[in-house]
C-alpha cells in the first residue's frame, strides 16, 4: 500500500485562488403556504435542515439518526450573487483550508468538507465548536481554493473532482496492472444511488438512499459517518450524475440523512471513472478528520 502522495500529479501547475462566502441562513424553499414536507411513506414533518450554523453536528459524528432532514455539519456559505455563488461552489475543493475573516470568531481556521443544498449551492465549511458558538449568520468565510485542474498523470481516465491536492494525497492507495484504488469504508450499489441523478457533477452532490433500513442494515450502510470516503458502483459522475455499468465514483458523506424518498447521506464526489480504470477497496476508519487530522 501507498500513500496517494506518491501517485505522479500535475500539482506543480495548480493555481490556488481566494473564493469566499458568508454563512447562509436555512430557508424553505419551494413551499410558500406551509412549512411541512412528506417522508417517504407519506407522514408530514417539520425538521431542522440544511444551511446556517449546526452547533452539535461535525465530521466524524455518526450520518444516521439525527432528528434533521439533510443536516450540513458545521458551517455552510454561500454567495447572494448566483454567478460568485457558483465560482465559490465550484473552485472550493474538499480539503482546502480555510479562515473565518469576519465577526467573533474571526481568524478562526477552518476545513472545506463537502458541497450541498437543494442544488449543491452551499460549501460546507468544518470549524472547531468553540468557534461555531460565537459565529453569527452572515459571517464572512475566506477559502484558499486549489485542486480544480489535478490531475493524475498516470491515470488519465480518472477525473478529479474537486478534491485538494492535501486530502488526495491523504488518501489510502494501491496500484496495480496500471489501475488505481483508493480506501474507502463502503461500497454503495446504484440501486442505493438517490437523488442528485442527472445534475451536474461539477460542485454537485449524490445522496445514499435511506428507506430500506433493512437492506442498509445488511449492506453494513447504516453506521457510516460523515466525513467517511465511499464508493458508488456503476456511477458515472465525469459530466453528469448518473448510472453506467463498470463505472465508479468515491466521494465524502458530506450530509446526515433524512425522511424523505431518495435522500439519505450527502455524498460530495471526489473523482470517477467510467470503466474499470478507478478500484476501491475497504478501509476502515477511512475518514477525513483522521486523513486531514481535523480539530473536532
Amino acid at each position: 500500500m501507498t500513500k496517494n502522495n506518491e501517485l505522479s500529479t500535475n500539482y506543480a501547475d495548480l493555481v490556488a485562488v481566494s473564493v469566499a462566502g458568508h454563512v447562509a441562513h436555512p430557508g424553505f424553499p419551494g413551499l410558500p403556504a406551509e412549512p411541512y414536507r412528506l417522508a417517504s411513506d407519506g407522514t408530514p414533518f417539520l425538521l431542522p435542515t440544511y444551511g446556517g450554523i449546526v452547533y452539535n453536528v461535525s465530521v466524524g459524528d455518526r450520518a444516521f439518526g439525527w432528528a434533521a432532514d439533510c443536516i450540513h455539519p458545521g458551517v455552510s456559505i454561500r454567495q447572494p450573487d448566483d454567478n460568485q455563488n457558483r465560482g465559490l461552489n465550484i473552485f472550493a475543493c474538499i480539503g482546502n483550508r480555510a479562515k473565518v475573516m469576519t465577526g467573533s470568531a474571526a481568524g478562526t481556521a477552518g476545513v472545506v468538507t463537502g458541497k450541498s443544498g437543494r442544488f449543491s449551492e452551499q460549501v460546507i465549511v468544518h470549524l472547531p465548536r468553540d468557534a461555531r458558538t460565537r459565529m453569527a449568520v452572515g459571517d464572512q468565510v475566506l477559502v484558499r481554493a486549489e485542486g480544480i485542474g489535478l490531475e493524475l498523470t498516470d491515470h488519465p481516465d480518472i477525473s478529479l473532482k474537486g478534491i485538494s491536492p492535501d486530502l488526495l494525497g491523504a488518501l489510502p492507495a494501491q496500484e496495480r496492472d496500471g489501475h488505481v484504488a483508493f480506501g474507502v469504508t463502503a461500497h454503495i450499489p446504484a440501486h442505493l444511488v438517490g437523488a442528485g441523478l442527472g445534475l451536474t457533477s461539477q460542485g454537485g452532490s449524490l445522496h445514499m438512499q435511506s428507506t430500506d433500513r433493512s437492506l442498509l442494515a445488511e449492506l453494513g450502510l447504516d453506521d457510516v459517518r460523515l466525513g467517511d470516503l465511499v464508493a458508488l458502483e456503476d456511477t458515472d459522475s465525469r459530466y453528469n450524475h448518473g448510472y453506467l455499468r463498470g463505472a465508479r465514483a468515491i466521494g465524502v458523506v458530506a450530509a446526515t440523512d433524512g425522511p424523505r424518498a431518495g435522500f439519505g447521506p450527502g455524498i460530495a464526489v471526489l473523482m470517477t471513472a467510467p470503466g474499470g480504470q478507478l478500484g476501491s477497496f475497504i478501509q476502515p476508519d477511512t475518514n477525513i478528520v483522521d486523513l486531514l487530522e481535523l480539530d473536532v
